[in-house]
């Protein structure tokens, strides 16, 4: 057996653990009892460690040096590629020591338990102590992994998530979108002005009902239920295997929009796991390249082909249906309308397409000046109210819907924040290009026909794996790299036209 044999089977065995880990973490925001916390972090240690002993197995050096000068590689682009993503995990592993490690799962999950009862409550001071220790495990994480990486400590945290990822560009374009958004936003309020205002929806609508259409939904858009579930947490999300994907999400009784438009938006997340690449399952390359493209899938569905006209089209009719609705409030136009409104408002889930990356911008800024250690954490909700006001001119009432609603800093995620506007931006070149090379896509979907659309990005985005850089994916799929004045010329045409 080659180098390189042993390495797939090592890390064929780290995916099925890290697997395992997911389902546990599922059930953990699922279905667990609130009694079953303790017992459930232990699991979750013991599962990372093991995990991390066996990528830093001292043998795994020597593994590697063979296999780059394994000759038989060169000829498989596939395996070159899986050889490159394992490295790169090995590099992430062999920074920590184990004890790093488990403080860290220990230290996010009790955060994240404690933030479920005070997020409610609005209680920032309650969550603050346990949140001060995940941010200071996180600090030491960031700089070990900045040593062996020779990038700064944030960058060293975004590799996770967006591999090859830097903030320096991320820089160049949330300050070019930081200053389009302001006036941007100001114009498309004044344009929506000059419109008669959509005519409000009358709820309740009762919760089984509004499952029952998500499901239908889901279904039309590509989600096999014999491969996944859809149920209920505190923070939308999508979790599992890629046979096995889980979503949940979380209704509101006087507006089945936000539920509906959460459960769209997590089920791109999950078409983009199951279409990932059978051939390389439990191994590195065959998994998603990062979080900006799994946002481009999530936020593809949701925000570019689901609020269009055409798919209104489709959903209005089994809307009316669900909830017995009839009359003007109830038509394709005023259900597009409600659908399309922007509205600075609070919560960055249910934000519109224009004030989102606004959003998006708050937290990124936040979350590197507390990993560079440029924020005293108890300053946190003083820094997100000013920043919210200055992008967004509003100022959330409490905490809870400020810097207590998401929750990736509580349960360890810093450095994700910035993928979900990288994602919007690819989201939106990637739907120009479907429609460009299979321009029947518009006309399928207001036929609840997505077939179409979801062989494109079968093909282009999902089956490509990590084979690729996201750029280079980009490049291949839509012609060019991430480009921010593509974005803002999408927002323009499709807001103020």
């Amino acid at each position: 057996m080659t180098a390189y044999d042993t390495l797939q089977n090592r890390f064929r065995r780290l995916h099925a653990l890290n697997e395992a880990a997911g389902m546990l973490h599922w059930d953990m925001s699922t279905m667990m009892p609130s009694g079953g916390a303790q017992a459930r972090t232990e699991q979750l240690a013991v599962l990372s460690v093991t995990s991390h002993e066996l990528l830093v197995d001292p043998e795994m050096k020597a593994f590697f040096e063979a296999a780059e000068q394994d000759s038989s590689l060169q000829q498989d682009s596939w395996k070159q590629a899986n050889l490159r993503e394992m490295r790169r995990r090995w590099r992430h592993a062999t920074a920590l020591n184990s004890q790093l490690v488990e403080a860290m799962m220990k230290a996010g999950k009790n955060c994240e338990m404690i933030w479920r009862d005070a997020r409610p409550k609005g209680d920032f001071a309650a969550v603050l102590p346990a949140l001060s220790e995940v941010l200071k495990l996180s600090r030491e994480a960031a700089a070990a992994k900045a040593e062996v990486f020779d990038c700064s400590a944030y960058d060293a945290l975004l590799d996770q998530y967006e591999p090859g990822g830097s903030s320096d560009r991320i820089d160049d374009i949330f300050d070019d979108l930081a200053e389009f958004l302001p006036n941007f936003l100001s114009d498309v309020l004044d344009w929506q002005a000059q419109k008669p205002a959509p005519t409000p929806l009358e709820g309740p609508f009762a919760l089984d009902a509004q499952e029952a259409l998500a499901r239908k939904m889901m279904q039309a858009v590509g989600f096999d239920f014999e491969h996944g579930r859809l149920d209920v947490s505190l923070h939308p999300f999508c979790g599992g295997v890629p046979d096995d994907v889980r979503i949940t999400t979380r209704y509101d009784s006087d507006d089945f929009m936000k539920s509906l438009m959460g459960v769209l938006h997590e089920t791109g997340h999950a078409l983009y796991e199951r279409g990932l690449p059978k051939d390389w399952r439990l191994q590195p390359v065959g998994e998603a390249r990062g979080m900006a493209v799994h946002e481009s899938q999530s936020l593809l569905i949701e925000m570019q082909a689901c609020r269009s006209a055409e798919f209104m089209t489709f959903a209005a009719p089994l809307a009316r249906e669900a909830f017995g609705g009839s009359g003007p409030a109830w038509s394709e136009e005023n259900l597009l309308a409600i659908y399309n409104q922007v509205k600075p408002d609070f919560i960055r889930v249910d934000a519109d397409e224009v004030t989102y990356p606004a959003h998006v911008i708050l937290r990124y800024r936040l979350e590197k000046a507390l990993i560079e250690d440029e924020l005293p954490l108890a300053d946190l909700p003083e820094a997100w109210n000013d920043g919210l006001h200055e992008l967004l001119g509003i100022t959330p009432p409490d905490d809870s819907l400020g810097c207590l609603q998401d929750i990736h800093w509580f349960d360890g995620a810093l450095g994700y924040f910035p993928t979900y506007t990288l994602g919007a931006m690819a989201a939106a070149q990637l739907f120009a290009a479907a429609k460009t090379a299979e321009p029947e896509i518009p006309a399928d979907i207001a036929r609840g026909d997505f077939s179409r659309l979801m062989s494109w990005l079968g093909t282009n985005v999902h089956g490509q794996g990590s084979l690729l850089s996201t750029d280079a994916l980009l490049e291949q799929a839509t012609g060019k790299a991430l480009d921010v004045e593509l974005y803002k010329g999408y927002l323009a045409n499709r807001y103020l036209n």
